[in-house]
């Protein structure tokens, strides 16, 4: 943004009918003081220029500081610089409204300085912008007073002088004669010259004479029927103007006395109407309450007025409340909402939404219902525009509200393009302009939101229906994807625009871009679905059956991922509770772990009745872990029997002398495809892929063996070619490169994916199953497994925090080679 507006405080906002002790003070040490001694006069001028240069720097580069611009007008009104003085209250105009008492300042200044006739122009001129502002009673009879005194065709009371006065007070009437607390002065003023025209008019002429005073009666009558402060005073200066033009005989009769019908039941509702207001007047104008305060009790009184449905009457409170408090949002909007409703056309309304924006710029929503307004009103483009561009200097508090701005202005251009049938270029190019103007100004603070897509969704229609150009809106989504493609939303309306306008190719295009993509939540599924839907009812059956063979394979890896994250989530949750469950024992349990562990096993077996409730606990674990080990050697069993089908029933060797290893393997992936896959080299022996123990599910890696070395070489050569969209990696296994390596390290460099081999048991030299033994509690000398990679462990490396029933002997100390450690895992005839 260019500048912030800085709100002017409502601490600098006198009240509307009164100047500051401090400026009437002011006031008369300028026109009328004391002059200062010589010496004084001088340190005061230098003092008052440092401080003027000092608000001229901070005005320069902050113009928006109401603060600053009300102390530099002030100075200079002190300092009698005229020329800046005039120069300093047009800025300060042009950007916030002035209070009553600043307009007041300005016009008696600008009165004492000349009164010739381009002296009075000005000045009427500053007191229309001046009534304007606020309503202010006391500007309106300062104003009317102007007029009398300065205006010559007024003062010599001529046809023309009496008709613009009269138009004048009816003004000033139409702005001020239904405020309650104060228009009796304006009423007053206005019977007071119409009185003084009585005067002037010859006594020969009773035509004249009798037409005048039917003119003051009518005002009489007309104030008597409004509830004014000060009614009673009203009707006995109207008794005694009747008594004086022979009407009445006595004014102390009672009240209403021969006084007209019809003005006494007008009278008598005024005062009932008055009574009901009394207690809201006071609460209002009470000088002990907060300005929060103040609010509630002029939005009591508006709905008390709006209950009565007058609207001149709504109107003129709503202008007292914005007078009294300014800068109340909420007030501006509450009241351009009621004009909208009950005027929403003319000068009236958009009169008021100049006002609002002017005292309340950073609230967004009164500059979108300001170019609402304009709209209503038939305002031209130029006034729109300005108001537009007006409205983007300002800052708002959120993003939605630029959007919101944004979008109103697209909205307005695109119904005048409708409304006037003229869909010509240059209409459609400022709509372009201003949706690259917001994408430009929003995609970086926006991004991935509902508002930004809504944006460009928009933008894209517009540009199909409006600029009949489908390359553009084209455009628009692809520029969009590029700032928010992880955005499914994004996707489902870029291909809903290309089936609406029958490209189903251009949809079917756009499915295969973002099938793989990952989105939050469900999405990825959903557009996999989405892809199916759409070819089941727009595609030909080798459609679907190609979108199928894609859509495939992506939905198995996405159930995969969905069941690896719950059963993480489910196992991250088991801990949580197991530790919550430790936390809660009592410390009283802590003591038996200073007994020797294989004591404490005796004495367990000797009175199971006084065990301690650890050791429980510890057995219910080996009850567990024994479980466990039955379920894996069932799975086991399982495998073998896999793989014992996968060599043609046979009881097979396998030596890797002929083998390669894969891996990177889908997991949809069987024996089948891959005999397939291998079927132009030939001379496949068997085939082992291996699963997981748990799930049962591939794990992507295999091995596979060959009949010679020629086969095995052709096989090899097939490194990096695709089977089910995955690039597969082929290497041969070199079992005698494993006496170089840690077990460990062979097992990652087979099995990059840190792969589980399925078998818990193992088979020694002879050939025979040895199940690991996990029966009671090692000690301290025991070798501690770290890491996820402990899967499968040689027979000499014992379990984590176990001991093996069988003494240790020579061969269990020895580490186990990588050949020794590979025929655990191979069968052997």
């Amino acid at each position: 943004m260019d500048e912030t507006l800085t709100p002017p405080p409502q601490s600098s906002e006198p009240p509307a009918s009164t100047t500051s002790a401090a400026s009437q003070e002011e006031e008369e040490n300028t026109n009328g003081g004391d002059e200062p001694m010589p010496d004084s006069d001088s340190d005061d001028e230098a003092q008052q220029n440092l401080q003027l240069q000092a608000l001229e720097t901070e005005l320069a580069a902050n113009p928006s500081n109401y603060d600053s611009h009300v102390q530099y007008i002030k100075l200079l009104r002190r300092m009698g610089d005229i020329e800046k003085l005039r120069k300093a209250r047009e800025t300060m105009s042009e950007l916030f409204p002035l209070s009553p008492a600043m307009w007041q300042e300005w016009t008696k200044d600008e009165a004492s300085l000349d009164t010739g006739p381009e002296a009075f122009s000005r000045v009427l001129k500053l007191y229309d912008r001046g009534v304007s502002d606020y309503l202010s009673v006391s500007l309106w009879c300062d104003y009317i007073n102007f007029v009398q005194e300065f205006d010559p065709l007024v003062r010599q009371c001529s046809h023309a002088g009496i008709s613009k006065a009269r138009e004048l007070f009816e003004r000033a009437l139409t702005a001020a004669g239904l405020h309650v607390a104060e228009g009796t002065k304006i009423w007053e003023a206005y019977r007071e010259f119409e009185l003084a025209i009585l005067l002037t008019i010859d006594e020969a002429d009773t035509q004249a004479k009798e037409k005048q005073v039917q003119q003051i009666r009518s005002l009489f009558h007309r104030q008597l029927s409004i509830p004014l402060a000060g009614m009673n005073s009203t009707l006995l200066a109207y008794k005694a103007w009747e008594v004086e033009q022979g009407n009445l005989h006595d004014i102390e009769s009672s009240d209403l006395a021969g006084i007209y019908p019809h003005v006494v039941s007008s009278y008598q509702k005024a005062l009932d109407m008055y009574n009901a207001r009394v207690h809201l007047e006071k609460h209002i104008s009470s000088q002990d309450i907060s300005d929060s305060e103040r609010l509630q009790g002029y939005m009591n009184y508006v709905k008390f007025e709006q209950s009565s449905g007058t609207p001149p009457r709504v109107q003129v409170l709503y202008e007292r409340a914005i007078t009294d408090l300014p800068v109340s949002s909420d007030l501006w909007l509450d009241y351009t909402g009621y004009l909208d409703k009950t005027f929403k056309v003319g000068n009236i309304v958009t009169n008021v939404y100049s006002r609002a924006t002017k005292n309340c710029p950073w609230i967004g929503e009164l500059w979108v219902r300001y170019l609402l307004s304009l709209e209503r009103g038939r305002a031209s483009e130029k006034d729109i525009a300005a108001v537009f561009e007006k409205s983007l200097q300002c800052t708002f508090s959120t993003l939605d509200e630029y959007l919101d701005l944004f979008l109103t202005r697209v909205d307005g251009l695109r119904r005048r393009m409708a409304y006037t049938g003229e869909e010509d270029k240059l209409e459609f190019k400022i709509i372009r302009e201003t949706f690259q103007h917001a994408s430009d100004y929003l995609s970086p603070q926006m991004k991935n939101t509902e508002g930004l897509l809504r944006l460009h969704a928009y933008w894209a229609h517009l540009e199909t229906k409006l600029g009949k150009d489908i390359s553009a809106a084209r455009g628009v989504w692809d520029s969009f994807l590029k700032i928010c493609g992880s955005m499914l939303e994004a996707w489902r309306g870029y291909i809903a625009m290309e089936i609406e306008h029958g490209r189903i190719n251009e949809a079917r295009s756009i499915y295969k871009r973002c099938y793989s993509k990952r989105f939050p939540g469900t999405g990825s599924e959903d557009i996999c679905h989405s892809w199916l839907r759409f070819e089941r009812e727009y595609g030909t059956l080798e459609d679907y059956d190609h979108a199928l063979q894609k859509v495939s394979p992506r939905l198995e890896e996405l159930q995969l991922y969905r069941a690896q994250q719950e059963s993480k989530s489910t196992e991250e949750k088991d801990n949580h509770l197991k530790r919550s469950a430790r936390d809660k024992r009592k410390p009283e349990a802590d003591i038996t772990d200073e007994q020797v562990p294989a004591k404490r096993r005796r004495e367990v077996g000797k009175n199971p009745k006084n065990v301690p409730e650890e050791s429980k606990v510890q057995a219910q674990k080996f009850r567990q872990v024994a479980k466990v080990e039955e379920v894996n050697e069932k799975i086991n069993k399982s495998d073998d029997v896999t793989k014992e089908q996968s060599t043609s029933g046979t009881n097979r060797a396998f030596s890797d002398q002929c083998t390669v290893f894969i891996s990177n393997l889908n997991p949809t992936t069987n024996y089948e495809h891959i005999r397939n896959f291998f079927s132009d080299v030939g001379g496949v022996v068997a085939i082992r892929i291996l699963h997981d123990k748990f799930t049962g599910k591939s794990r992507g890696l295999a091995y596979v063996d060959f009949l010679d070395e020629e086969h095995l070489a052709a096989a090899v050569a097939k490194n990096k070619q695709r089977l089910h969209g995955k690039k597969l990696s082929i290497a041969r296994s070199d079992p005698k490169r494993g006496k170089k390596e840690s077990s460990g390290q062979r097992n990652m460099k087979e099995q990059s994916a840190g792969s589980k081999e399925p078998d818990d048991t193992s088979k020694g030299d002879d050939g025979k199953e040895t199940k690991s033994s996990i029966s009671k509690r090692g000690g301290d000398d025991n070798i501690q497994i770290k890491g996820k990679n402990t899967f499968a462990v040689p027979r000499n490396v014992r379990p984590l925090g176990w001991i093996s029933n069988k003494p240790k002997t020579e061969e269990d100390e020895k580490p186990k080679s990588n050949d020794e450690f590979r025929k655990m895992f191979i069968k052997k005839e």
